[in-house]
C-alpha cells in the first residue's frame, strides 16, 4: 500500500471493530441456538483479528508519516465529546436497569450496551469527519 494513511481512515475503521463485537455478542446472547451461529462466531472472530492486524499495520505506518496536528486536535475534541455522551448513556442504562430490574433482562441490557458501543463509534467518526472538513 503506497497511499498515505489518514486519521479519518483510522477513526472510521473503529466502526468495523465495534460492529464485530456487537455481532459476536448477538451470537452469544441469543435465546435459541442454531448450528450456524458457531460458524458466524468463528467468521467474525477471524475477520476481526485479521482486520485488527491490518489496522495495526496501518497505524504503525501512520505514526511514521507527518502528523496532521489539526486533525489530531479535532480527534481529541471528538473523543472528549463522545466521552461525555458515553457517560450519559451508560448512566441512563444503569438507572434504567436498576428501576426496571424485574422487567428488563440482562440480555437486553447487553444489547443496549452494544448499541451504545456501535452508536458512539459512528458518532465519533461523523463528528470527526465534520470537524476535519470544516477545519474547526
Amino acid at each position: 500500500m503506497k497511499r498515505k494513511v489518514t486519521l479519518r481512515e483510522l477513526v472510521g475503521a473503529r466502526i468495523v471493530l465495534a460492529v464485530c463485537v456487537a455481532v459476536y455478542y448477538w451470537c452469544c446472547a441469543r435465546n435459541g441456538w442454531e448450528n450456524y451461529f458457531t460458524s458466524i462466531q468463528n467468521c467474525v472472530v477471524i475477520f476481526a483479528f485479521l482486520f485488527f492486524c491490518s489496522l495495526a499495520a496501518r497505524e504503525k505506518k501512520y505514526k511514521k508519516e507527518v502528523v496532521d496536528e489539526m486533525a489530531a486536535a479535532n480527534l481529541k475534541r471528538c473523543d472528549s465529546i463522545c466521552y461525555k455522551i458515553l457517560m450519559v448513556s451508560i448512566v441512563c442504562i444503569g438507572f434504567l436497569s436498576a428501576f426496571l430490574r424485574f422487567a428488563v433482562s440482562s440480555e437486553v441490557i447487553g444489547y443496549m450496551l452494544m448499541g451504545v458501543l456501535v452508536l458512539i463509534s459512528i458518532i465519533r467518526t461523523i463528528l470527526f469527519c465534520y470537524m476535519d472538513a470544516k477545519g474547526v
